[in-house]
């Protein structure tokens, strides 16, 4: 009998450890409090808008600078292609206007 009740004891103990590890009590608390819950999910959709934002102004500037890099070298293929482009979308905005 004390043998089956230590280990019941351990599987409890075990278990207890378990939800500590899973912050079920912290999530709980969260879910009777959806004020909080909303506000939480506010600020983290923010910070991720402003990381966002942030990442691709970065990453446009990079490629804006490189761009800038690439005509100063004056190379004609890239001269060429960006040409081009600017050709096929010139015709884009006579053949479609908004």
């Amino acid at each position: 009998m004390t043998a089956s009740l230590r280990g019941v004891a351990e599987l409890m103990d075990r278990i207890s450890r378990d939800m500590q590890k899973a912050q079920l009590a912290e999530y709980i608390n969260l879910m009777n409090r959806p004020w909080q819950l909303i506000w939480r999910n506010f600020l983290s959709g923010l910070t991720r808008g402003i990381g966002i934002a942030l990442g691709f102004t970065f990453f446009a500037a990079t490629i804006v600078w490189v761009l800038q890099t690439l005509g100063k070298l004056n190379l004609p293929i890239v001269g060429d292609y960006i040409a081009d482009i600017v050709r096929i979308v010139q015709r884009q905005l006579q053949i479609n206007p908004y």
